[in-house]
């Protein structure tokens, strides 16, 4: 709403030290106007860089000084012009003075909103802090910042410091760098302040808060330990997943002349009778929701439905304690909430600072049971950890997170690897090969991690608003190229893989890598082909049959059977067309000899047998195939067939072994000696 507008200045170093990470800068500054005319399109901004060779600023004209320093653009209703101005900022020439920048942003806030809108100001200062500042007329530096800081404080303004170091900083004055942490920390003491000190351009992209979110209590009222002791609290969202922003239909049939519309798509529907009798609107108190159950609707009323409705009463109970370490983190659900006492309530806030301490020393949590407003359909069961505060102007509160229910947890078994057969094992120089790779893609192998999640940006959502940017003024603009910031948070790290070659080089020599076979070809192709160039020849013919729509077969017949086991095979719409053809030719070829007529009986089920064997090496699938050749051989035996295993024998259609199919248990020599079992019992 325009009441909670924001009056924000932003102060950039633009000097020669800060021209390596000015195109970041830009970036930022750019991205934080862009949310703004999606979120917040009333609050209003200004522009101060310093470190410029000109002077352009009141202060410098009224009573002098204040050098280097230019108002780029004075405070305004935040508009596209200003995504223009912040994406051209100037280079400066000269080293710039941060402390005389602050007292420009100051008096530019001052004369404009006087004592108005008290907390909602805001100075944010871009620089890399590495020159000293110049030295007062009258005492000390730090007396000087003690001034403009009380200063700040008597206006309700709040100042935002982002400092630039890591590789821009490397041959700065270590003295002159501590002198100036100390005194942006002065203003961290004496206002509402907040420092962030950041090394990389990606972590750049996220020390800003392009988007302010008014924090809102989701919970005011008693923590219950028992009946008889209550605490007041607030409760808080700690942290929330940033989504998509809600786009709106937009509509072009009001008038040009119109400034006074919308644009605003609003849709309303209307209900009618459909039994023919009557084709009116029916008004809403004549109308009731129904639930399909089967075919048939079941009329449910508003008033059978708050009936049987649950409603649990509003409130926080603590269901009991135990030792944080029955609490794993994996199981914590949702967002972060943050529980503190009732402001101002003292008795309420030693009560907190009691509990979270007296937890803290014990190690241990508690469970809640929450319910936070009234009505409210569902329960939530969390646990509170205590968070107990290093500054003495904090008090102690509790993080608070949601826990699964039973029906929320997935229990997900995998095999041990131990149960693998001795040649899937990895020898000692894999498994060292594998942990050095697992060890080397550690985010933070020095203790410092390398994408920071507080200062990294969500680089889908980074992207959507510099396109939409870039829609709005050219609406036929072809998506741009990913930007070099976000490709270093969504891709491998260059300079990582390249110092780690030797681990790499490594895993390529311990692992030979395979063709998988079943990635050879598929056997819709292999079918396909074959059908093709034993079916037709000639080009004329190929393309009449191409023209043809297949043929579906849904069962294997008497008189072709191996030409519809290829068929049904290549058959892909449906992945239960595999396993009914094996089925199907598996009992053809039991049938062929249950009830042979000849050799030429024999000779037909032995080619069925030929085509189940190369569809099931195909398809990977040695199981059925296997027991159907242990069947056939029991058979032999008990028949005393002589005939058929040498017909088998003769087309080498032994057993698959596991050179052949990976899910195979048949070695190679088992599946070689196979024909020598099937050899039929000499008469006695």
């Amino acid at each position: 709403m325009a009441r909670n507008k924001e009056k924000l200045v932003l102060l950039l170093d633009v000097g020669p030290s800060m021209h390596g990470v000015l195109s970041e800068v830009e970036k930022l500054c750019s991205m934080l106007v862009e949310k703004k005319l999606i979120f917040s399109k009333y609050d209003e901004l200004g522009v101060v860089v310093f470190g410029t060779e000109e002077s352009n600023n009141d202060l410098t004209t009224e009573v002098g000084g204040y050098q280097n320093i230019t108002v780029l653009q004075d405070i305004k209703v935040v508009d596209g012009d200003l995504v223009d101005t912040l994406q051209k900022l100037p280079r400066g020439t000269v080293d710039g003075d941060f402390l005389d920048a602050i007292v420009v942003g100051m008096d530019m806030l001052i004369k404009k909103y006087k004592d108005l809108h008290k907390g909602k100001k805001r100075l944010c200062l871009i620089t890399n802090a590495i020159h000293p500042i110049k030295d007062p007329f009258e005492g000390s530096k730090e007396d000087q910042v003690m001034t403009i800081a009380e200063q700040m404080a008597a206006q309700g303004m709040k100042i935002e410091s982002i400092v630039v170091r890591g590789r821009f900083s490397r041959d700065a004055n270590k003295g002159v760098m501590d002198e100036n942490d100390h005194l942006l920390s002065i203003f961290s003491k004496k206002t509402r302040t907040r420092t962030v000190y950041v090394d990389t351009p990606t972590s750049l992209l996220g020390a800003l808060k392009t988007r302010r979110v008014t924090p809102v209590t989701v919970f005011r009222g008693h923590l219950e330990l028992s009946p008889q002791m209550k605490i007041k609290v607030w409760v808080y969202k700690k942290t929330q997943e940033e989504k998509f922003p809600t786009l709106k239909k937009y509509s072009e049939k009001a008038p040009a002349s119109n400034k006074l519309a919308t644009h605003q798509v609003k849709i309303s529907y209307e209900y009618k009778s459909v039994d023919g009798s009557s084709n009116s609107v029916i008004p809403p108190e004549q109308r009731i929701k129904g639930y399909r159950y089967g075919p048939q609707v079941v009329p449910i009323s508003t008033a059978e439905w708050d009936a049987v409705k649950f409603k649990p009463e509003k409130g926080i109970k603590v269901l009991g304690f135990t030792d944080a370490s029955n609490v794993k983190r994996h199981c914590y659900m949702k967002d972060v909430y943050l529980f503190i006492a009732e402001p101002g309530n003292t008795r309420a806030t030693l009560a907190v600072s009691a509990i979270a301490r007296a937890m803290k020393e014990m190690n241990a949590v508690a469970i809640l049971r929450c319910v936070w407003r009234q009505g409210q359909q569902n329960v939530v069961v969390g646990v509170l950890t205590p968070n107990i505060s290093q500054n003495d102007k904090i008090p102690d509160s509790f993080y608070f997170n949601v826990l699964p229910f039973a029906e929320d947890v997935r229990e997900y078994q995998f095999p041990s690897f131990n149960s693998f057969p001795a040649s899937w094992q990895p020898n000692d120089q894999q498994q060292k090969a594998a942990d050095e790779l697992v060890q080397m893609l550690d985010l933070a192998p020095s203790g410092k991690e390398a994408l920071l999640p507080e200062f990294t940006p969500n680089p889908v959502l980074e992207r959507f608003y510099r396109h939409l940017e870039l829609k709005a003024k050219q609406p036929d603009a072809a998506v741009p190229p990913l930007d070099e910031t976000l490709k270093k948070i969504i891709e491998p790290d260059l300079e990582l893989v390249a110092e780690n070659k030797s681990v790499f080089d490594a895993l390529h020599r311990h692992f030979e890598l395979k063709q998988n076979p079943k990635l050879k070809k598929s056997s819709r192709q292999w079918y396909q082909e074959k059908q093709s160039g034993s079916n037709v020849s000639g080009g004329q013919a190929v393309n009449s049959i191409e023209n043809q729509p297949p043929v579906k077969i849904e069962k294997i017949g008497d008189l072709t059977p191996v030409q519809d086991f290829e068929a049904m095979m290549s058959q892909r719409d449906n992945p239960e067309w595999v396993e009914k053809a094996i089925k199907e030719l598996r009992e053809k070829i039991l049938a062929l000899l249950i009830h042979p007529d000849g050799e030429d009986k024999y000779q037909k089920a032995v080619e069925c047998v030929a085509a189940l064997r190369k569809g099931c090496i195909i398809e990977q699938e040695p199981g059925p195939y296997n027991d159907l050749m242990h069947r056939i051989r029991q058979y032999c035996e008990e028949k005393g067939i002589k005939s058929l295993p040498q017909l088998l024998a003769s087309r080498d259609l032994t057993l698959i072994s596991k050179s052949e199919a990976e899910d195979s248990n048949v070695t190679t020599e088992e599946a070689r000696s196979f024909f020598v079992k099937m050899e039929p019992k000499p008469d006695v």
